[in-house]
């Protein structure tokens, strides 16, 4: 088992929070103590006097032992907007090496780290570098999260190119079954599965509200 995954996803809103929460309950089910991270989190709410934003409070919530908030999240980012521009409005630059001198520290902590992206492959998060470049410095293998809807075939087969593109491994991907009534969801998965050249982890069904207990038992990954 290696020590973590970088989750990323075919566009923003398909699911990684759920499947990154989903797959740290599966992975400690196995025995492996677990933490979350999500270094760039925008659209934060302002709590207790700290910007926090919901899905990393999520991450933090569901590890294996407390630890602070800013080493989950260090870089929270007020508005809903991408990444490089939210952090303009803030003042701030996000920069590689204090994310990874948190991750580092998350890393002593347990035995997995998972590393959740913000937005699809090639989000910036600053005026040079995106999340590939931050994927890349963690060197993690890549988990692709797909929100299974219409045209994410070509999302899934375009994430996946560019993913192989940058040089990093790619571990796998999940389909998130994110609308109810989805036509076709079945053919659409297999279809993805057949272009994709990487296991299918599991398949996460459609739900209201996430039941992460439930949603852990849809995946499968290898101790």
């Amino acid at each position: 088992m290696t020590g973590g995954f970088f989750i990323t996803g075919t566009d923003t809103g398909v699911g990684k929070t759920w499947a990154t929460v989903a797959l740290m309950r599966h992975l400690q089910s196995l025995g492996s103590s677990v933490l979350g991270m999500k270094p760039v989190a925008v659209g934060c709410s302002l709590n207790d006097g700290q910007w926090q934003n919901d899905d990393a409070l999520l991450l933090q919530e569901n590890g294996s032992l407390a630890v602070d908030y800013t080493c989950i999240n260090p870089y929270a980012l007020k508005a809903p907007v991408s990444p490089h521009i939210a952090a303009a409005e803030m003042g701030c630059t996000v920069q590689l090496e204090e994310i990874l001198r948190n991750f580092y520290h998350l890393r002593s902590l347990v035995d997995i780290v998972l590393v959740e992206g913000a937005g699809g492959w090639f989000a910036p998060i600053n005026d040079r570098q995106d999340i590939a470049d931050l994927a890349a410095v963690l060197e993690l293998p890549v988990i692709l999260v797909v929100a299974i809807r219409l045209g994410c075939i070509n999302h899934a087969k375009l994430s996946y190119q560019a993913i192989l593109a940058s040089g990093q491994p790619c571990a796998g991907w999940i389909a998130v079954c994110s609308e109810q009534h989805m036509l076709a969801r079945e053919q659409n998965i297999a279809t993805i599965r057949r272009a994709l050249d990487v296991p299918l982890l599991g398949i996460l069904p459609y739900t209201h509200y996430p039941d992460f207990n439930f949603l852990s038992k849809h995946l499968q990954i290898l101790p």
